[in-house]
């Protein structure tokens, strides 16, 4: 299992409690300080089978294929979010699941009033972009796709399987939902890099 952006920890006994002790849980993270809360957190409670690195995500390579890929509050954060995915979907065994948790522009008036501030807030300090649609990117490579909201549709989690080798992905066109906020990132007013 690799967590990617793995932080302080936070996820750490979630992800160690369901590989057991037989499995093992990677995290990367390009943050020294974080990575140190990690390791404290992973010393106190004597884990010998998480191991954390820091990195740069698309530079990381697990020695083994992963049964699962956890993007938790990191997807959004990523300059070269695409790359990465592509990185840890590689590493991903047939069969493996990828989960990407992360916040969101709300649908309707509420995202287009938020928009500007979120630019703003986005270009000032190290949260996300919001105009990345990662379901997006994971409902085009993934079977098995799913999508899930909450605290008024600002925060989701989306989750896929890697195909079985010899499986053609459906066409998922239409899996992801698409809401006023794509018109928005169409808008040359509000439109930023997204990579």
């Amino acid at each position: 299992m690799l967590e990617v952006g793995c932080g302080t920890g936070n996820s750490l006994p979630y992800l160690q409690d369901a590989v057991g002790p037989a499995g093992h849980v990677y995290g990367v993270d390009i943050s020294p300080g974080m990575l140190r809360k990690a390791g404290e957190l992973c010393d106190a409670n004597d884990w010998r089978n998480v191991d954390l690195n820091e990195c740069d995500a698309g530079d990381f390579t697990a020695p083994a294929p992963l049964d699962g890929v956890l993007f938790s509050l990191s997807y959004n954060t990523m300059p070269h979010h695409r790359a990465v995915l592509r990185k840890a979907w590689d590493q991903l065994r047939p069969g493996g699941r990828l989960v990407i948790m992360d916040a969101r522009l709300p649908p309707g008036l509420a995202g287009k009033l938020l928009l500007p501030f979120s630019l703003w807030l986005m270009k000032h300090t190290m949260l996300g972009n919001p105009l990345i649609r990662p379901w997006q990117e994971l409902a085009a490579i993934a079977e098995h796709f799913d999508m899930s909201e909450c605290r008024f549709s600002s925060y989701y989690i989306c989750r896929g399987m890697k195909p079985l080798v010899g499986v053609a992905p459906r066409d998922r066109a239409q899996a992801a939902n698409d809401d006023a906020v794509v018109d928005m990132a169409l808008d040359p007013v509000h439109r930023i890099a997204a990579e």
